[in-house]
């Protein structure tokens, strides 16, 4: 695929995914709206369950609670159609600060991420960052092997929500 011009719509719109360390993981959009409205979409569960689970998975979303405060709690089940027990993947908000910042633990396991979400807004455009840090290289080794793979996805879908003004 030929490297989109920095600054060119389809710089925009790519979605990087890059490795930074042993244990860190580094994933950076451009959305076209600004930092208020996409923040809502990671903090709102009826539009984060619009856009967060990839449509190439054969996942079923069956609930999304989410608590998004200092403190507060998530937990998000699916269901896979190979297992018969839904998964939940759940955790706690470390740190919430309103339409700049997200910090929250990836609980379903001891190998589980700590994940910090940016956003950072200019010109009514907002670059978001995620950045996973996990316990183990191994951990994150598994990660890209799974859900990671994903994020690309994910951020494409969510670009879709919020073009359509959702």
């Amino acid at each position: 695929m030929p490297e989109a011009k920095e600054g060119s719509p389809a710089a925009m719109n790519c979605t990087a995914v890059e490795r930074k360390s042993d244990r860190e993981l580094v994933v950076t959009r451009t959305f076209n709206a600004p930092a208020h409205i996409v923040f809502e979409a990671w903090s709102k569960p009826e539009l984060f369950v619009r856009w967060w689970v990839p449509k190439s998975a054969s996942l079923s979303l069956l609930s999304c609670d989410m608590d998004v405060r200092s403190g507060g709690a998530y937990r998000v089940v699916f269901r896979h159609p190979t297992s018969d027990q839904p998964v939940a993947f759940f955790g706690t908000y470390r740190e919430v600060t309103l339409n700049k910042h997200l910090v929250w633990t990836n609980e379903e396991s001891d190998q589980g991420a700590v994940t910090t979400v940016t956003f950072e807004e200019n010109a009514g455009k907002t670059l978001v960052t995620l950045h996973e840090l996990y316990p183990t290289k191994a951990a994150l080794d598994e990660a890209l092997e799974g859900s990671a793979e994903a994020l690309p996805e994910q951020f494409a879908q969510l670009e879709e929500l919020l073009a359509a003004g959702s």
